[in-house]
């Protein structure tokens, strides 16, 4: 009999740790609470426009997970590479080209010739692991001995790449971690033809075509152990369900609340606490195109950024349109002050300046005031939920709030990877025991 594996969560993390597991021959079953798949990672149609429940980039494309997942299980992907040309950063009194290549670096206005060879010299030292930050040192305090020029440089990056105003509180090896992975690739950003709609659909496919479930509609409201082993969860109107391993991809909030009752409650009381990296995200449907001569424009006072999703992408627009995002970070001050309305101001005196004549154009719009890009922001001491603990071998756990590679989507998608590696791992393991028991 195949191993019996139940997922609960159905977003990026729950999605691809089921479909490798169906893929691979386990008797798999995913639960999502909610109507739809995908979590926060879904395509909304509207008016004949498909927006993005938050940008749906992925970085360090060559590198990324997902391409180990269209090898081994045949997900289908289609990926389409950011032009780093078109990428530019406005500055107030002018705009000028993002140093995301040699020919970036060359033409950009940031910095002067000299910090320009720096800069160079610097991405030198994280490839090959010379720099790799300190331990209890935020990069801030880190990168303070570095010329401003290339100081401001290295955190407006990151603000980018992190999806937070507060990139001075990364911690130093963290961000070196990163960036080598970074600038190592040849294709640094990458957007999915067909939105997240197009993954969701390809994973469910994978799991189904496979033998799987997928039950939409039930939450897990209680589970029940024995000693330290999960044995039984149970859904609504007295659903229950039993399985050899269970993937819990659900949020720390949520598994401290399935695992209260339990001994083992302690365990995500850490991560329970920490901070979500939190953004403003306002996009725009407009019945056809604005010229600009880039597709990326960040806006650094405001710390805004827009892209143009449909230069890219032409599934999520009607014919002749256009599809806008724009991006404004928040922080923890500006959350609490409640300071998002003056985001949205901000983010509309940024599409006024760039793309003029947007408000005529305008067909659809979709603003989330406090979207949730990521559960565990990795500022300070936050630091993300390990896909397992020693205490309970039978539970494991993935998500963009678990350890793994990358930021936002990969962190999903990698600790999906290591959570269905281990098992796949165990199942192995306990093959050739019984096996050699049956010798």
């Amino acid at each position: 009999m195949p191993e019996k594996v139940i997922v609960v969560g159905g977003g990026l993390a729950g999605l691809s740790a089921a479909a490798r597991l169906a893929h691979h021959g386990y008797q798999v079953t995913l639960l999502e609470k909610a109507p739809k798949l995908g979590g926060r990672a879904i395509t909304i149609p509207m008016k004949g426009f498909n927006f993005n429940f938050g940008a749906h980039a992925i970085y360090a494309r060559d590198r990324s997970i997902l391409r180990k997942f269209e090898s081994e299980i045949h997900l289908q992907v289609d990926w389409k590479d950011f032009t780093p040309s078109k990428a530019y950063y406005d500055l107030g009194s002018f705009t000028t080209p993002m140093p995301a290549t040699l020919e970036g670096l060359y033409k950009t206005k940031i910095l002067d010739a000299n910090n320009k060879v720096r800069f160079a010299y610097e991405i030198a030292k994280t490839l090959s692991s010379i720099e790799r930050g300190e331990e209890g040192v935020l990069i801030g305090e880190y990168l303070e001995s570095q010329p401003a020029q290339i100081r401001d440089l290295l955190l407006t990056v990151a603000s980018s790449n992190f999806f937070t105003n507060e990139s001075e509180k990364i911690p130093s090896p963290l961000f070196f971690q990163y960036y080598k992975r970074l600038f190592s690739t040849n294709r640094a950003v990458a957007y999915i033809g067909g939105g997240w709609q197009s993954i969701v659909e390809g994973f469910a496919n994978i799991i189904e075509s496979n033998g799987g479930e997928i039950i939409t509609k039930e939450k897990i409201s209680k589970l029940e152990m024995e000693e330290n082993r999960v044995t039984k969860l149970f859904g609504k109107e007295g659903s229950e369900y039993v399985a050899d391993q269970i993937v819990f991809c659900i949020p720390p909030k949520d598994l401290a609340t399935l695992f209260a009752e339990t001994k083992y409650a302690s365990l995500f009381d850490e991560y329970n606490q920490y901070k979500p990296t939190q953004v403003v995200v306002y996009d725009l449907g407009l019945s056809k195109r604005i010229p600009s001569p880039y597709t990326y424009i960040y806006h650094k006072q405001e710390r805004v950024f827009i892209t143009d999703i449909s230069h890219y992408d032409h599934t999520c627009v009607p014919e002749g349109g256009q599809l806008l995002q724009a991006i404004a970070y928040l922080n923890e001050k500006e959350i609490a002050e409640g300071k998002a309305d003056e985001k949205v101001a901000a983010i509309e005196a940024v599409y006024d300046k760039h793309y003029a004549g947007w408000r005529d154009l305008l067909v659809a719009k979709r603003l989330s005031k406090k979207a949730t890009v990521q559960e565990i922001k990795c500022i300070n001491d936050q630091r993300l939920m390990p896909v397992k603990f020693y205490s309970l071998p039978n539970a494991s756990f993935a998500g963009d709030w678990c350890q793994g590679e990358g930021q936002l989507s990969e962190l999903s998608f990698t600790s999906a990877y290591e959570v269905t590696s281990r098992i796949l791992k165990h199942s192995k393991t306990q093959l050739k025991e019984n096996l050699a028991e049956a010798k």
